[in-house]
């Protein structure tokens, strides 16, 4: 299976732009269950520099510059993306999570020394002991760590309701936590603090997930959505990722674009600009699946 996916984003400004300086992330990484065929990105008006580099997380970014007064800015990235034999069912048996969260104190393995980093506070997380407390519901003394992650990733599935109009993408976490509604990236970001607030390895994972019409009724193109997700180390299995939005373990309905510390580290388009005053921005995204 090969997904064709086209992400838009449109900015009307209510001024002229002079000058603008952005950062594109929107190409999709290779991983183990999917690999990217080719990608490209069209920007109106046409930039005058535009560069490409892999930041430290291993991210596609793409920098450009727009240099001509603009009231509109368009940025369509394109992808063909190769989806594999989807991956492997998690395994059933785990070490308990509180040996996971010991042993990333003293594991030397390059990858969990990689992982480590992703225990700590980053710019829009912060650990709390009303995260912790949260999370140790399902974290019970010895309990293994697949249960204990899929029994959070199923409560806040539960206890959360997605509600695209109480929050927007400043809302603090701990405002997400109190009123337990936001959307996708609000949940993976509480899920991140909460895994972190115990100790454990939580990173934050953007992508695309695949959305089906309803009975009967056509496939709208551009209305499918970006998303959000959260993959947690244990070294004896590698990261796992989840879902809390939709309480699933992710397989080939989910295309990974990027990951980081949270959102702030995979923004899919910000930057600077001279001018403009107030905005607007649309973005809509079809992501196709075609047989191979």
């Amino acid at each position: 299976m090969i997904y064709k996916i086209i992400h838009r984003t449109t900015y009307k400004y209510k001024y002229p732009v002079s000058v603008g300086n952005h950062v594109a992330c929107l190409k999709p990484r290779s991983i183990q269950h999917h690999s990217l065929i080719k990608s490209e990105i069209i920007i109106t008006p046409n930039p005058t520099s535009i560069t490409e580099r892999i930041d430290y997380f291993g991210n596609h970014l793409c920098y450009f510059t727009v240099e001509e007064p603009h009231d509109e800015l368009i940025v369509e990235a394109r992808s063909e993306v190769a989806m594999e034999d989807p991956p492997a069912t998690p395994p059933t048996h785990s070490p308990a999570w509180e040996d996971v969260a010991a042993a990333l104190s003293r594991d030397q393995h390059p990858e969990a020394l990689e992982a480590y980093q992703f225990r700590f506070e980053s710019p829009r997380i912060r650990l709390r002991p009303e995260f912790a407390a949260y999370a140790l519901q399902s974290f019970t003394p010895g309990r293994s760590f697949l249960q204990a992650l899929l029994d959070l990733t199923a409560r806040m599935h539960t206890d959360f309701r997605f509600d695209s109009k109480v929050t927007t993408v400043r809302t603090p976490v701990e405002e997400v936590f109190q009123k337990r509604r936001g959307v996708c990236q609000d949940f993976a970001h509480v899920q991140v603090a909460c895994l972190r607030s115990i100790n454990l390895a939580a990173r934050y994972v953007s992508g695309y997930l695949r959305t089906y019409p309803p009975p009967g009724q056509p496939r709208l193109v551009g209305a499918d959505a970006s998303h959000a997700w959260v993959s947690c180390y244990c070294p004896a299995l590698g990261w796992l990722d989840v879902d809390p939005t939709n309480n699933v373990v992710p397989s080939n309905g989910h295309v990974t674009l990027a990951w980081g510390r949270d959102f702030g580290d995979v923004s899919p388009l910000h930057g600077l600009i001279l001018g403009g005053g107030v905005h607007t921005l649309k973005v809509a995204v079809d992501l196709e699946a075609v047989e191979s």
